[in-house]
């Protein structure tokens, strides 16, 4: 079944039956302070290999974007713009007055991951089935079923997937690689690494209906509070990837965070595509044919 044909529950699509509740990383970006906790708990869990340290000129980024060996990134981004708007109440005077010390430069932080989506083009794609979908309803790459393909890297609409570079002393090395979701502490009842680590909770794991309910209670309250920008992405379940079970909260346009403003999955037309083609194969022999029957008469 395609991806864009499966229903809102992946993991029964995929068959797992009386499994748990779907989990779901929430990212709240406006509680982020850029630490990178949540990066080397990534990888020290999972073993994934340095990436670098090298200064790459764009704020405090040394990953610069997600990878085969940076699965969490944590993205800076300087904005010539007030920091915050949130109001200070002046109980005396009923009034509202800006927040002292702010002034027009900001960071916006925010920790990126795969996005779990609802329908995952990386898994449509896969032709060993080395992308598989897990009874928690995340999509996971089981790495010694991996041909290194690499059908999935330009399938996923987010550019999440990539194959590891190197020889053969470096792990998983030609295969392609991206967040696991710790898979593996999801089965022993633990909390992924990432979450686990962040000291503000900034990256919060749960149930995604809980989740989902949680993050619109959030962007009301800083909405209530002046922060006109905040907004959800990924939450939504009539988008282009059915939602995804990593969602964010945003302080501006995706496009500023380096993500899509309308993701969709990239193998949506395939069944359209392929029909044409077959009509299209269809008439070049019956045009054959009509052609041959005509010289023999």
């Amino acid at each position: 079944m395609s991806q864009v044909d499966a229903p809102l529950d992946p993991a029964a699509a995929a068959g797992w039956r009386n499994g748990p509740k779907r989990k779901g990383f929430f990212t709240d970006t406006s509680l982020c302070i850029g630490c990178k906790a949540c990066e080397v708990a990534c990888k020290e869990w999972n073993s994934v290999p340095a990436d670098g340290l090298r200064m790459l000129g764009s704020s405090y980024d040394n990953t610069g974007a997600l990878g085969a060996s940076t699965w969490r990134h944590v993205a800076f981004i300087e904005q010539r713009k007030p920091m915050r708007e949130l109001p200070v109440r002046n109980t005396a005077t009923t009034t509202a007055e800006r927040a002292p010390g702010a002034h027009d430069f900001r960071w916006l932080m925010s920790s990126d991951v795969c996005k779990h989506c609802t329908h995952a083009a990386c898994l449509d794609v896969c032709p060993t089935g080395a992308l598989m979908r897990s009874e928690f309803g995340t999509v996971v790459i089981q790495a010694d079923v991996c041909n290194g393909c690499g059908y999935c890297v330009p399938a996923c609409p987010f550019g999440v997937i990539e194959r590891r570079e190197g020889d053969r002393t470096v792990l998983n090395a030609g295969v392609a690689q991206k967040c696991t979701f710790c898979y593996d502490r999801l089965g022993a009842g633990m909390v992924p690494a990432c979450a686990k680590a962040c000291p503000t909770e900034s990256i919060q794991f749960g149930d995604l209906d809980d989740l989902r309910v949680h993050a619109a209670q959030r962007v009301s309250a800083l909405h209530d509070d002046g922060v006109a920008d905040a907004r959800l992405y990924g939450e939504d379940e009539s988008d282009g990837i059915g939602g995804a079970g990593a969602f964010f909260l945003l302080l501006d346009e995706p496009e500023v965070y380096g993500l899509p403003p309308d993701p969709v999955v990239t193998t949506r037309d395939l069944p359209a595509m392929w029909r044409g083609a077959a009509i299209a194969g269809a008439a070049l022999l019956a045009g054959a044919a009509a052609a041959c029957a005509g010289r023999r008469s």
